[in-house]
């Protein structure tokens, strides 16, 4: 049997997170749910699938990631499950399914009318009976057709070439750090040794290793665990005090 992940912008102060559940656990009492977050910033596409992209491989194969994000709104083109990269996805057809992976996904099934039905709350009247009996053993193919793409939202690319990498700010973390677009791979395949980061003000010719090899109150540039070029302040909410936020760019300046 395979677990069930629950990502969404419902908060924890209504009951919405809890009936969801309650939904799933009624048509299989024994399945295992595990939160990812439900404090997405509302409605934000960007926010909901760099959360789900950063984590959703460390779980086991063949996981179904239950996706509630903006599930009600008419942009919605329906209710889909993809399987990508051996594990299961099924949320609204709204974008946010399409920014998991820069490749599309193997399968995408398009829900049919025989398991949708009029409701103010689908992720719980539509979305968790499929993802419950999906996780139980049902394929996606048995709640519709396949389509043939997905809506998409085609997010910010950074820009590289051999004097320089222009990103941009992709995630303002919950400490004021910047996540940027910016692969370790690619600065690495073009750097020559010497470089210069700027962004905003500021300007650097190191990076860190850690957040805390500068002193409290001064910036830090560092390569996270996904791999992204990240920056900010030591002991500082640096998108306040840089005055950066999402989209605001970065720049690598190679010194040949």
């Amino acid at each position: 049997m395979a677990l069930i992940t629950f990502t969404s912008d419902f908060g924890l102060e209504d009951y919405y997170v809890p009936a969801v559940k309650a939904k799933m656990l009624s048509i299989n009492p024994q399945l295992i749910i595990v939160d990812i977050t439900h404090q997405l910033g509302l409605y934000d596409i960007a926010h909901a699938s760099f959360v789900l992209r950063a984590v959703y491989n460390d779980f086991p194969k063949g996981s179904v990631h239950l996706v509630a994000l903006n599930s009600t709104s008419a942009q919605a083109d329906g209710f889909i499950g993809i399987k990508l990269n051996e594990h299961v996805f099924i949320g609204p057809n709204n974008g946010v399914l399409s920014m998991l992976a820069d490749h599309d996904p193997g399968i995408i099934v398009k829900f049919s009318s025989a398991h949708l039905r009029d409701s103010t709350f689908p992720a719980k009247d539509i979305l968790a009976p499929i993802a419950a009996k999906v996780a139980s053993g049902a394929a996606i193919h048995d709640f519709g057709g396949p389509l043939q793409s997905i809506r998409k939202v085609i997010s910010r690319q950074f820009k590289a070439s051999k004097k320089e990498i222009i990103g941009y700010v992709v995630r303002v973390d919950h400490y004021g750090n910047l996540i940027t677009n910016i692969p370790r791979e690619v600065f690495e395949k073009l750097n020559p040794g010497r470089f210069t980061i700027e962004f905003s003000r500021e300007t650097l010719e190191t990076l860190q290793h850690s957040y805390h090899e500068v002193e409290p109150g001064d910036c830090f540039a560092l390569f996270n665990s996904l791999g992204l070029l990240e920056i900010g302040i030591n002991h500082g909410h640096g998108a306040d005090l840089l005055g950066m936020r999402y989209d605001s760019p970065v720049y690598i300046q190679f010194e040949h």
